[in-house]
């Protein structure tokens, strides 16, 4: 009985090194990230940032949580560099992609823990937003050649992360159907909480629109004209994107795009001469964070008896949306149109991500099993205690995901005279510098009653 436990004991130690958190064992991401969470929903910016847990899940999530805390704290300098930390440790998990992919299902099989243990993989609509709020951050900087720079990467670290997610949904079909466990976790798969499927869930139409403000204050025309048509398929019924795309459509003399956008949207009117562009990206409320989800499933063991576990799979709750009042720009309300639902996408991204994660804890929890039947081995009966109670305690769900990004994003578009103009909302108030043929870019973001919010006229140094 002590060689067996001994031999468990080192699994854990050796697990908690390589991970550099033993609370993972017992706990959970949401559960220690809840003070932070909450605070952020209240609009504490300042407490939030002190509540973030330190490295609970590694350089690439605690580097996007603090880099997302502090640039609504307007703690910039911490942003960004979090975020650049962050974007370190990506690069680096990629270039050993194919290490991972080996070794994801094998070490979630032979280490009796739980997937909280296992080093953390972005979700591809969070690689998205670490680069936005890296190009954000440049932004604030008058920095328009760094945000092109995030723009552009982007769509290249998506790409790659969307590869490498595919290699593992591949693997875990194949341990399923070698381990006999296809027809079990489609059963579990059936009742799993489905977030439905939607172009707007899987891409980012807040980073294609921001993307194109980029690349036309850039004058290229051409890159502005693509991203924008994408964020236009991601929201089709917004229609400062319809007028957008098909202002440049009327501009570049794109005939072919301008039969069915004029059918659609109908005509393009022109901006009166003199005026000046402002675009209101406006973030509202806070993702929401991942809960457990609990569900009972029949596996057999190696000496084929039936047993009965308890799968903890992670999962999201439906809530109700929060509803802000309007900001007003001179004192006329904005009426905003929705740019991305982030809830949705997470929601979208782990459906993606759960036949991989049920597999890995189908052979997780057999394991478990076998090694509580050694203990109970000989009569061993406080060993088959112990090791029961083991398993329970470790079986925790991976509600690992970037907990402080925005439930959604508005965005607003009109022109303006040239001069200082005013946004407000809830008592305080901004000064927005319209410049005329320029755009003038407003960042908000909006939790509780408190906001946090800049003006950038692109293009001025």
């Amino acid at each position: 009985m002590l060689k067996r436990a001994a031999v468990l004991m080192l699994s854990l130690s050796i697990t908690a090194c390589a991970n550099l958190s033993t609370q993972s064992l017992f706990s959970h991401y949401s559960a220690s990230n809840a003070q932070a969470h909450e605070a952020l929903q209240q609009g504490n910016y300042a407490l939030a940032v002190e509540a973030l847990p330190e490295s609970p899940a590694g350089d690439i999530l605690d580097g996007m949580e603090r880099g997302r805390v502090n640039f609504v704290a307007e703690q910039y300098p911490d942003s960004f560099a979090a975020l650049q930390r962050a974007d370190m440790a990506v690069k680096e998990q990629q270039r050993q992609a194919s290490i991972q992919i080996s070794e994801g299902l094998n070490q979630a099989g032979a280490l009796l823990t739980n997937d909280n243990m296992i080093t953390y993989q972005p979700a591809d609509y969070e690689l998205g937003f670490m680069h936005l709020y890296l190009a954000l951050n440049y932004i604030k900087q008058k920095d328009l050649e760094g945000a092109l720079v995030e723009a552009r990467r982007a769509n290249q670290v998506q790409e790659a992360a969307r590869k490498l997610r595919e290699a593992e949904l591949g693997q875990a079909a194949q341990e399923a159907q070698r381990n006999g466990l296809s027809q079990n976790l489609g059963a579990v798969l059936a009742r799993y909480p489905d977030a439905g499927e939607k172009l707007a869930n899987v891409q980012n139409g807040y980073l294609f629109y921001l993307s194109g403000i980029l690349y036309e204050a850039d004058g290229d025309l051409n890159s502005a004209y693509i991203d924008y048509k994408r964020a236009l398929a991601v929201a089709p019924d917004n229609m400062y994107i319809a007028n957008t795309v098909l202002r440049l459509a009327t501009r570049m003399q794109m005939t072919e795009d301008l039969k069915p956008l004029q059918a659609r949207y109908g005509r393009y009117t022109p901006e009166k001469a003199g005026a000046g562009r402002v675009v209101i990206l406006d973030e509202q409320g806070v993702v929401q964070a991942r809960d457990g989800w609990r569900l009972p499933l029949w596996l057999p063991d190696s000496r084929g008896d039936g047993v009965i576990y308890n799968l903890a799979l992670p999962y999201y709750r439906d809530m109700p949306r929060q509803n802000l009042s309007s900001l007003m720009l001179d004192d006329q309300a904005v009426k905003a149109g929705e740019l991305a639902n982030v809830n949705n996408m997470a929601k979208s991204s782990l459906n993606e991500e759960l036949p991989v994660i049920a597999v890995r804890q189908a052979l997780r929890v057999v394991a478990k099993n076998e090694v509580r039947k050694s203990a109970a081995k000989n009569g061993n009966d406080i060993g088959n205690v112990l090791a029961n109670i083991f398993n329970t305690l470790t079986e925790q769900p991976d509600t690992r995901s970037w907990q402080s990004l925005p439930s959604s994003i508005s965005m607003y578009h009109t022109d303006l005279k040239a001069g200082i103009h005013k946004l407000s909302w809830n008592g305080q108030s901004l000064d927005v510098k319209v410049a005329a043929g320029r755009t003038t870019m407003v960042w908000v973001s909006r939790q509780g009653n408190q906001l946090s919010w800049w003006s950038v006229l692109l293009g001025e140094s």
